[in-house]
């Protein structure tokens, strides 16, 4: 054999091996040959964090009236749009939420999912009107009124994504995208819902 044959074989056998090193879980793992344990899945789910499945965009108007003293009200009409998100918060997932049922099939209980964050959207909330009666010019403008006003549309916009039914979607939105990325890592996945 030629000094450039034996000097090619030898090359091509020092890239197998640093290439099985560097690349040889990876490899396995994307070709499903290595066993998945609790703890891989258990370490890959929680790197979704906090994960936000559904986000709602609810306008609303809020009127909030607060009596003067001796008499007398004052009155501020707001618009505000808000927006909702949940999800599930995957902070204290751990094993015992996983459950193999196979050597590549797993069984996966997600926590229920939450509301996660409501705000206004500073972009598209105004006053719309403000008023104080007039026959009490001497009391001024409540400065609160207006953060009283935005703490009520907050617990609306709220009250009105649950009622148009955001955790459901939520949950729903969450189990499908878990499974999906268990699937990506070659895993049979049941995903459900942990009862609490």
């Amino acid at each position: 054999m030629s000094a450039w044959r034996v000097s090619l074989v030898v090359c091509l056998a020092l890239l197998a091996m640093l290439s099985g090193i560097l690349f040889g879980p990876r490899l396995k793992r994307a070709l499903g040959l290595e066993k998945a344990d609790s703890r891989t899945v258990v370490t890959e789910i929680q790197r979704l964090n906090q994960m936000v499945t559904v986000r709602y965009s609810i306008q609303r108007v809020v009127g909030i009236k607060e009596p003067k003293e001796p008499l007398g009200e004052e009155s501020l009409l707001l618009m505000v749009q808000g927006e909702v998100q949940a999800g599930v918060d995957l902070a204290h997932f751990d094993s015992a939420n996983v459950h193999f049922s196979g050597p590549h099939s797993v069984i996966v209980l997600l926590p229920p999912a939450q509301i996660l964050n409501v705000f206004l959207d500073e972009k598209y909330t105004k006053v719309w009107d403000r008023r104080i009666t007039w026959w009490t010019p001497w009391v001024g403008y409540d400065p609160d009124l207006e953060h009283k006003a935005r703490q009520q549309a907050l617990a609306d916009v709220k009250s009105a994504a649950l009622t148009m039914g955001i955790l459901q979607q939520a949950q729903q939105n969450a189990e499908l995208t878990v499974r999906d990325f268990l699937q990506a890592l070659h895993l049979a996945a049941t995903v459900k819902t942990a009862v609490s």
